[in-house]
């Protein structure tokens, strides 16, 4: 396998820092990339891994790393052109892996996630539509009406397409919390009193 093709995808990858997410187009506001999105999936899915009692955390990593790789070549198509237009992602994937050291991860790891039969694949699915409510949490709080707007469809979400209680009910969970309070809870005027005296 030529390191030539592996220093490829790695530039392929980097990348994924410029593809925005489909549903930018019609929000007109500033949302995570792809490569944003991909980071904080694996954060999820390794909670709901934990949550779920998975003891294969790798292979959840692996997962939530290529689920998205396909966008480098084909985008992130949104709700609106996906009524119009079919990404060919497996053979863009293909290609992409094709003659790295990573190769497997095609042929293992992605098309097992494909196929959502596996508890960690469900897993990282569920992450994956949950990093979209996080987001719309994080929208709401710069004053975007977008997150009321999209509440039945994401609640469509919660009941029908989440497969595990865990992403249920951090689901349910985030629509109680404040996106603030984790920087207000250790700012340097409650941990360190004594402060700017």
């Amino acid at each position: 396998m030529s390191t030539t093709r592996d220093l490829d995808f790695l530039f392929e990858i980097g990348t994924l820092r410029n593809v925005k997410r489909g549903w930018a187009q019609h929000i007109a506001q500033n949302c995570a990339s792809v490569l944003e999105h991909t980071a904080r999936v694996v954060w999820i899915a390794l909670i709901l891994a934990r949550k779920e009692r998975v003891k294969d955390e790798e292979k959840v990593m692996k997962m939530a790393l290529v689920h998205d790789v396909a966008e480098a070549r084909v985008s992130d198509l949104s709700y609106v052109q996906k009524v119009y237009v079919i990404a060919d992602e497996e053979r863009a994937v293909k290609d992409a892996f094709e003659g790295t050291i990573l190769e497997s991860f095609y042929k293992d790891t992605l098309v097992e996630y494909e196929k959502r039969e596996s508890i960690e694949a469900k897993i990282v699915k569920d992450a994956d539509n949950l990093d979209v409510d996080i987001e719309l949490k994080e929208l709401a709080e710069t004053g975007s009406v977008l997150p009321r707007k999209w509440q039945i469809f994401r609640k469509m979400v919660r009941e029908n397409k989440l497969y595990t209680q865990s992403a249920r009910e951090l689901w349910d969970l985030l629509q109680e919390v404040d996106v603030q309070s984790w920087h207000l809870a250790v700012n340097k005027w409650v941990k360190v009193p004594e402060a700017g005296t």
